[in-house]
């Protein structure tokens, strides 16, 4: 049974049982700004289990996709994933522990297979302080399913995890834990969560991998241990209580059970092999891989395992509406993009390796997910642009973060005698270190992301001090103090006067702007613009250079426009509303005040609720009507089309 199998005998087995299946939510939630992503399968679900009713009824099934970007440093490793699948069945008053118990036994040993003789729990151990007892119905349940398959499951009480990792497993089966490992509540353990929250004590599965996977600088074994032997599969979540005070729990009248099992490790356990990599939704991109790069997975496990997970959680993102930027989700997407292919290039893959990749992950899902076979396309095309942004930059900041490194004796730049470094033989060298960039000027000059230069020059061996953050975020913010008062008393447009001539071409640079847009997508984002008597210039992201026929086509928009005689206006509005509801295309969205103005150039005879053909935020100035534009017989011209930096691109357009 495979991991696609799985799912789908998940679902099944619950629906079977009176559960109604739902669709996955979005990777983004919108309603929830408490996070970044959807991290966990009950994530969507808390509502319902707050006491909101639930519109498909009291239970509940579904397989949920989750990202964890604070996992991103532990890529490589057997086990983790920043893109992950929860099998989730919720009971909102309805069932309680022993269906639940009963059932999930059922699922993992009879459906799925699994060895009862490889699998162990873990259950609460009460509380004093709390008065909580400990989950002595739980216990007597996993007892009786393990005895119903010929195992005697002793009980070994361990408290901590730290102690477990002295007294390890002493025969046992079911092993009780403290709340910090078998208490569940949106803040952690008893003591920390929050007054008025449910909560309970849950009951995790964990499948034994063998002595042969024990790493023993962890201590002895056990299963709340990270010492690799064992794996945890699921989580039995008993929501029985509700804290009504510091220090005081009272009993729900209608207690709730939130269950979530890794895919991904389910099957891994029926593939007994610790390498979650090696699972049917894995292994296919690892075997492209090795067919792109002529290298094996055996030799390159670490730069595979990162390149998989990481496209993976990409794609899924790409999926749900996200696109790469610098802020938000989006820096999270590109950042696991430019890794990817940071990896890619280590693996000697350097031409456009997501078209063979990317493919293979979508028909992985395509047939369970259909959102992911609509938007297909249109997935690679984005993931596509966003590599080819990025390979120019990862060239650039590789070459460059040796040349800005300098011996860690502090003799910047050369060793005792003169020597460059780039020109020293390898005997000659000392320590080599970058400080804060150096790592400031590969993302300053060469668009190079901090973590990406930090993780790279640990590949070169060039050391990086601990202190390297410091110093960065103190550059940067020296930075923004320039900007902004550079920024002060000049034009948000980059105008260099307000002559007549001044405002035509600022006006052409806003029909252009959104005739960009119409012809290359959306993804175009102004980055900068200047405005003299003579022609405009304006800087915008997209990742390829402008095709002369693209060109020509902004061309025949723009004067086409403004031919029509749009009449140009202006009203204020609330910058949150101009941004949000209204759509207002803008630049610099962070150095907005409270209000903003917004200038429309609209056909006078289109009807009254039509958007304008272009919308934006701006301080002005501009012509009253586009005609304007065109006395004595003059045309919008685009003159030139060249790179500004990496991933932007630069027109220079004049009125002739």
């Amino acid at each position: 049974m495979n991991a696609q199998e799985i799912r789908n005998a998940y679902i099944k087995f619950f629906e079977e049982r009176g559960h109604k299946a739902i669709k996955r939510s979005p990777l983004v939630l919108k309603d929830d700004p408490t996070t970044l992503f959807t991290g966990s399968g009950m994530q969507p679900m808390i509502p319902y289990l707050l006491g909101e009713p639930h519109p498909e009824g009291r239970r509940i099934v579904d397989s949920q996709t989750c990202l964890r970007a604070q996992d991103i440093d532990d890529i490589g490793d057997n086990r983790h994933t920043t893109f992950f699948e929860m099998l989730g069945n919720w009971s909102m008053g309805d069932y309680f522990k022993e269906q639940q118990i009963e059932w999930i036994a059922e699922f993992l040993f009879d459906v799925v297979g699994l060895d009862p003789q490889k699998v162990y729990v873990s259950c609460y151990i009460g509380n004093e302080t709390y008065e909580i007892p400990r989950d002595d119905e739980a216990i007597a349940l996993w007892t009786k399913v393990f005895a119903q398959r010929g195992i005697d499951a002793k009980v070994v009480e361990i408290g901590t995890a730290e102690n477990g990792d002295k007294v390890g497993m002493q025969g046992g089966r079911i092993f009780l834990y403290d709340g910090k490992e078998n208490w569940w509540s949106r803040n952690g353990n008893e003591e920390n969560t929050p007054i008025g929250d449910p909560c309970g004590p849950d009951s995790e599965m964990f499948y034994d991998f063998g002595e042969v996977a024990h790493d023993a600088s962890f201590g002895e074994p056990h299963p709340a241990s990270d010492s690799g032997r064992f794996m945890e599969i699921g989580n039995n979540v008993f929501m029985a209580y509700k804290k009504v005070a510091e220090g005081k729990f009272e009993l729900l009248d209608k207690p709730n059970i939130d269950h979530g099992s890794g895919l991904e490790r389910i099957a891994a356990a029926k593939l007994n092999d610790a390498d979650v990599f090696k699972i049917s939704l894995m292994w296919p991109i690892i075997e492209k891989l090795q067919d792109l790069s002529g290298k094996k997975y055996e030799s390159h496990t670490n730069a595979m395992r990162v390149i998989a997970d990481h496209l993976r959680a990409a794609t899924f993102l790409a999926v749900d509406g996200c696109v790469p930027s610098n802020k938000e989700q989006g820096y999270v997407m590109r950042r696991l993009l430019r890794r990817a292919i940071r990896f890619a290039f280590e693996l000697g893959i350097e031409q456009n390796f997501l078209e063979g990749i990317v493919p293979v992950i979508t028909d992985l899902y395509h047939n369970d997910f259909p959102e992911v076979a609509s938007k297909r396309d249109e997935v690679i095309a984005i993931l596509i642009k966003e590599e080819k942004a990025f390979r120019q930059t990862l060239r650039g900041g590789i070459k460059q973060l040796s040349k800005l490194a300098y011996p860690a004796d502090g003799t910047h730049g050369f060793v005792t005698g003169g020597t460059p470094i780039g020109k020293m033989v390898p005997n000659e060298l000392h320590s080599l270190q970058v400080d804060g960039r150096a790592i400031f000027t590969l993302y300053d000059t060469y668009g190079f992301p901090s973590e990406l230069a930090v993780e790279e020059a640990y590949r070169q061996g060039i050391l990086v001090p601990d202190s390297w953050r410091e110093d960065f975020d103190k550059l940067m913010q020296e930075q923004r103090a320039r900007s902004q008062t550079a920024a002060k008393g000049t034009f948000k447009g980059g105008l260099g006067g307000q002559t007549l001539q001044h405002k035509k071409y600022h006006t052409a640079t806003h029909l252009m702007y959104q005739a960009l847009r119409d012809v290359l997508g959306d993804h175009v984002v102004q980055r900068g613009s200047n405005i003299t008597e003579e022609r405009l210039r304006f800087d915008f992201s997209h990742p390829e250079k402008v095709t002369r026929e693209q060109l020509d086509q902004v061309e025949q928009i723009v004067n086409r426009e403004i031919a029509k005689d749009l009449q140009v206006s202006f009203a204020k509005y609330p910058t949150s509303e101009a941004t949000g509801s209204l759509g207002a295309l803008g630049q610099f969205g962070d150095r907005y005040g409270d209000t903003v103005k917004v200038y429309s150039m609209k056909d006078k005879s289109s009807p009254q609720d039509e958007r304008p053909f272009s919308f934006e935020i701006c301080g002005g100035p501009h012509v009253d009507h586009t005609l304007q534009l065109f006395e004595d017989g003059k045309k919008f011209k685009i003159t030139k089309e060249e790179a500004s930096s990496a991933g932007i691109r630069r027109v220079k357009a004049i009125l002739v």
